[in-house]
């Protein structure tokens, strides 16, 4: 694997791959010692032009448990701030002999501008782009699915039949659209569920039903409710009446969360707005799987700097 920049162009037999490392990787997290040396002497660079503690961490585990130098650069208070470009970024992360790059930047398409550009040489790791794609965030939940379903016999089998909901600002979401590609690459039947204004115009290419009624979608009993953040810094227009509305038409409330099947797996990829898109109940139950989605990051991004950086990187 070359770089990771989208999960579109991950075919069944890569992804499935990814999370069977990713599995050695989580076995490595139970053990006293959770250090492989694996990219000693490797420089990987954390490279954020957005905030984003919990997604940086989790990479800067990642890198330092496989034994890695981590180099972390944040664009505020740095020479980006004052005005150099994304190349120029580049040339000197090449100059430091950087081996990978994480990178999330607010600009759609700008991981794929710097590993196809010829700036730099290292292996890039898209950590989420503008309103684009979150590649790890979509492992990270189909590994989490995949554990909850099958436990330890996991290893080597997709999510096939496997009826995931998500719900929420699908508009502004990397997150679903990473997810929508993967988990149907993975077997999944995916459908979306949110306020009208907050579905993209065009969903012809999407893998996906579309509905706009939580309450019908619940109904058909769910394997998976995923519950996404109302990224209100993103949103500079009305897009719902208020919160309150939100809540009551879209949110995952105690009334909704009881008529769940016990069964029924409830995501979110955090940070969570409690109260808004999910009461504080539906979070914290048994059912909830967020604490294992922060876990299962590091493993799998664990398992996605290990297939970049070590040994020789082929084409993905």
């Amino acid at each position: 694997m070359r770089h990771l920049l989208s999960t579109r162009e991950l075919d069944r037999e890569a992804a499935i791959a990814l999370l069977d490392v990713a599995e050695d990787m989580a076995a490595v997290q139970e053990r006293e010692v959770k250090k492989l040396p694996t990219l000693r002497g490797k420089t990987v660079v954390n490279l954020f032009f957005e905030d984003s503690t919990r997604t940086r961490i989790s990479f800067e585990a990642a890198a330092k448990r496989l034994s890695a130098d981590v180099i972390n650069f944040s664009a505020k208070g740095s020479s980006v701030s004052k005005g150099e470009s994304l190349k120029d970024t580049a040339q000197t992360l090449q100059a430091m002999g950087a081996d990978g790059v994480v990178i999330r930047h607010h600009a759609s398409g700008a991981p794929h501008t710097l590993a196809t550009s010829g700036w730099i040489d290292a292996g890039v790791v898209n950590a989420g782009d503008g309103t684009h794609e979150h590649p790890t965030q979509a492992l990270l939940d189909a590994f989490t699915i995949r554990s909850r379903l099958h436990g330890a016999a996991s290893r080597g089998r997709g999510l096939d039949g496997v009826r995931v909901l998500i719900v929420g600002d699908i508009l502004h979401s990397r997150v679903a659209r990473s997810n929508v590609w993967l988990l149907t690459t993975l077997g999944a039947e995916v459908e979306l569920v949110a306020p009208p204004t907050l579905v993209p115009v065009d969903m012809t290419a999407w893998p996906a039903r579309v509905g706009y009624d939580l309450d019908d979608a619940l109904a058909a009993r769910p394997d998976v409710v995923m519950m996404l953040r109302i990224q209100a810094e993103r949103m500079h227009a009305a897009f719902f009446p208020n919160s309150r509305e939100y809540a009551r038409t879209w949110g995952l409330d105690d009334a909704r969360f009881d008529r769940l099947p016990p069964t029924t797996m409830v995501m979110h990829p955090g940070p969570m707005n409690r109260g808004l898109e999910i009461a504080a109940r539906a979070a914290d139950s048994p059912q909830s799987t967020v604490r294992e989605q922060v876990a299962n990051g590091v493993s799998v991004r664990m398992a996605a700097l290990y297939l970049l950086l070590s040994g020789e990187r082929g084409e993905a």
